[in-house]
């Protein structure tokens, strides 16, 4: 008994070291290659969030085979147009030929190209480079990768890392200072697997979780193609509504909020009516999320979200549910009884 004890704890360790290791490769990877994703948007607009995301995921954070090999970041295949150098590694396929560059810089400015120049990719230039989540499903729906959870995954590590604030600087947008911390670890995460999004915890694993809050831009931009801007706590909704010439009434009832007084908390405030669906499948519940909270993040009435997904007023997710934002949900998500709107 005292063996198998022994073990267990002995297995847990080594796990826990692990993931341990891997959240330090991540934190390495980012502060080695964000200058680079930074540059690159400035030269061809592709979100530096988005860039990192796809290098850490696409990579194994620096460690995979394919990238020791070619210095290839992001899994790009050679395809009929290629005439650079080339290396063999089994993917989808066994032995499929992959380009293959002398330097990163040469693999991140290729991928830049690759997306910029492709029109199956010429959407995502149509979407606001803060909307990380639009960029990772359109670079799915046009194609990019097999994994039906590929967008997830990138979703999951922008806001796991805080990969958002490179994309604002790029933008000059943000300033980064040596006190400010380069990328947001939390202890808990690492690499993100498949069958960890929006599945139930297992009773015997311990998650220690932190609610995650989103960098905005400042000043008027778009979410789900809708007029928006990020307000503090205390500001008044008259004076928003003054600010940008729009009634007061409206401004609450774009917004679907209960008092026409001031803001009880940071939020995004529309400044015209939101969409009843986003062109974004589902979002997936994180610790702190309210329906209310979706809606505003998202960009999608209240009353829409509720409907699609079998909810009524009042009820809230389980975090790691799946909220439809496209379509009606064939079920209503697990709920959160403790939580209320």
């Amino acid at each position: 008994m005292r063996f198998s004890v022994a073990i267990f704890f002995l297995v847990c360790f080594n796990l826990k070291m692990g993931l341990a290791q891997k959240s330090e490769d991540i934190k390495n990877y980012i502060n080695k290659y964000k200058d680079l994703a930074i540059a690159e948007m400035k030269r061809s607009g592709v979100p530096a969030s988005i860039t990192l995301a796809q290098g850490i995921h696409e990579t194994e954070a620096g460690n995979s085979d394919l990238v020791r090999r070619s210095n290839n970041h992001f899994g790009i295949k050679c395809k009929n147009t290629w005439t650079g150098s080339m290396v063999y590694h089994d993917d989808d396929k066994k032995g499929e030929c992959f380009r293959s560059y002398d330097k990163p810089e040469d693999s991140y400015r290729d991928h830049s190209d690759f997306l910029r120049s492709s029109t199956r990719y010429s959407s995502l230039f149509k979407i606001d480079p803060t909307d990380y989540a639009q960029w990772a499903y359109g670079l799915k729906k046009a194609g990019y990768a097999t994994n039906s959870r590929y967008p997830e995954i990138l979703i999951k590590l922008i806001e796991d890392y805080n990969l958002q604030q490179y994309t604002l600087i790029a933008m000059g947008k943000a300033v980064l200072t040596e006190e400010k911390l380069l990328a947001k670890i939390n202890d808990s995460t690492a690499l993100v697997r498949d069958d960890q999004l929006g599945t139930p915890t297992p009773k015997n694993e311990v998650v220690v979780s932190t609610p995650v809050k989103r960098e905005y831009p400042e000043g008027e931009f778009e979410i789900n193609k809708s007029r928006v801007i990020f307000e503090k706590a205390g500001t008044s909704l008259l004076s928003i509504a003054e600010r940008y010439h729009i009634s007061l009434k409206k401004l609450v009832d774009f917004n679907e909020l209960k008092s026409d007084n001031v803001l009880l908390k940071d939020q995004l405030v529309f400044l015209v009516r939101k969409r009843k669906i986003s062109d974004v499948e589902f979002h997936i519940v994180k610790e702190g999320e309210s329906v209310y909270d979706i809606s505003q993040s998202e960009g999608v009435r209240y009353e829409s979200l509720l409907e699609m997904n079998r909810l009524v007023n009042g009820q809230q997710p389980a975090i790691g549910e799946k909220i439809y934002l496209h379509s009606a949900a064939a079920s209503a998500p697990m709920l959160n009884i403790q939580q209320s709107r």
